[in-house]
């Protein structure tokens, strides 16, 4: 008779509903149903799986999703288009740089990467709207929530202080984006990717605003693996397996591939594993999505406000 493990599996799915309940919350104050237009120009199976999956999400929980199949030549035109169709309130494409800073789901436009990066965290002074975040980066912050990784005993934006994190890929619109979050959050992270070792940190007591980047020359997975209390794993493809032997004892492990990175002995080591985390990125991508609407309606209010006490306060001109 096989030993019990005592690690515990979270799934994706769990963490969504939590969100997905704060996005229904949201949507009665609404209107209307928001409108999130999905662009494919490629045949992807894993992104036609997302879209698929961004589909029945919405349908599920009062969203409308428009997917569009374009040619890639075409995809430009088609987004500087949606940027300028009142009728959209949300796009889901990575080519992010052309989309419009108002309907920006995936939060990969200049204005929230750079947001992001210098841990600016509102969007206007009043500290009323947030700055959108990338979803799955995002996604994993929110499962790191649910699992009580973030001590809400410290003060807010520094709550994984004491936390080390090793996160096994270091792209563009995922692992760089959630090294900086993460360190911004208080952590020291090691980013790791096929050139070498990143450690992202504030500094000793985190006395820094945002997060610094030093390289680790020389530095290993044997060097970082040991010391970090969580491991993040995201790299595509079947052939790559985490080295499950250089896990600290009671570890939590988390899966952002869409490869199983972790073999079935992780449940050996780490004390809590979470396989996947795709339900819980298209329930941050809603959220994202009535975030967007949020901060337009507040917009839109604060103008009529300032309209109407211009008005008021106008000076009266008597003419004799």
């Amino acid at each position: 008779m096989a030993t019990p493990t005592s690690c515990k599996v979270v799934l994706a799915g769990s963490v969504a509903q939590s969100l997905l309940a704060e996005v229904a919350h949201g949507l009665q104050k609404l209107e209307q149903a928001p409108i999130l237009a999905g662009f494919l120009a490629n045949s992807d199976p894993a992104a036609r799986m997302y879209a698929h999956w961004t589909d029945r999400t919405c349908k599920e929980n009062g969203f409308v999703f428009q997917l569009r199949n374009v040619g890639r030549e075409e995809l430009e035109e088609h987004i500087l288009a949606a940027n300028h169709d009142d009728s959209i309130d949300g796009i889901d494409q990575y080519l992010q740089q052309i989309v419009d800073v108002s309907k920006d789901v995936e939060g990969l436009c200049h204005k929230y990467v750079f947001n992001m990066y210098q841990n600016i965290r509102f969007l206007d002074e009043r500290r009323l709207q947030k700055s959108v975040l990338p979803c799955t980066p995002l996604a994993v912050i929110k499962i790191l929530e649910y699992l009580r990784i973030y001590n809400e005993i410290i003060p807010y934006g520094n709550r994984l202080f004491g936390h080390f994190i090793t996160i096994v890929n270091r792209s563009e619109v995922v692992g760089r984006p959630l090294a900086a979050l993460l360190a911004n959050d208080g952590a020291c992270v090691y980013s790791v990717d096929v050139t070498g070792i990143q450690q992202f940190t504030r500094g000793e007591g985190i006395k820094n605003k945002r997060h610094d980047v030093i390289e680790k020359k020389g530095w290993t997975l044997e060097d970082c693996v040991p010391l970090s209390d969580v491991v993040i794993s995201g790299v595509p493809g079947d052939s790559y397996k985490f080295p499950i032997h250089l896990l600290r004892e009671g570890a939590v492990c988390i899966n952002i591939s869409s490869e199983k990175n972790f073999d079935a002995n992780v449940k050996d080591k780490a004390s809590i594993y979470v396989p996947s985390i795709g339900k819980t990125t298209i329930a941050v991508l809603l959220r994202n999505q009535l975030r967007l609407v949020e901060n337009r309606r507040d917009v839109s209010m604060a103008i009529d406000h300032q309209h109407r006490d211009t008005k008021h306060f106008a000076p009266h001109v008597h003419i004799k």
